[in-house]
Parts: structure tokens; C-alpha cells; sequence
């Protein structure tokens, strides 16, 4: 079975839920592999580490949206 040609992955054109995805993962230590060897050379666990703290991010900025539209 042939292998998929790797494409670059170009930060800029990422869209927004993408581009936290990166972050944390930098955050993490991880992006290094995850550039080099794709989404696929993380653990369980770690996935799972960047899934919780998107949804993190993500609860704690609906909850500042929240806050500054109350505040008006």
C-alpha cells in the first residue's frame, strides 16, 4: 500500500480551533512531533492531555464573553 504524501502543514492558514490545537501542543513540549510525524505519533494520553485543555480554553473564553457582554 503506497504511503500518503506528507504536505506541509502552514500555520497561517489554519483555521482557529486548528491554531489552539497547535498552541497547546507547543504548550505541551509537543509540536516538534507532532510536525514531523503527524497527529498519529501521539498517545492516547497525550491526545487526550490537548483535548481537555482546548476544552478548557474554550469554557474559560465563553465565560469572558459572557462576562463582557453583561458588563455592557
Amino acid at each position: 500500500m503506497p504511503s500518503k504524501k506528507k504536505i506541509p502543514v502552514r500555520l497561517e492558514d489554519l483555521t482557529p480551533d486548528e491554531k489552539v490545537k497547535y498552541e497547546i501542543a507547543g504548550e505541551l513540549g509537543l509540536l516538534d512531533r507532532v510536525m514531523k510525524d503527524g497527529w498519529k505519533s501521539l498517545t492516547s494520553k497525550e491526545t487526550g492531555r490537548i483535548g481537555g485543555l482546548i476544552t478548557k480554553k474554550k469554557r474559560q473564553n465563553d465565560k469572558n464573553d459572557k462576562n463582557i457582554t453583561n458588563v455592557n
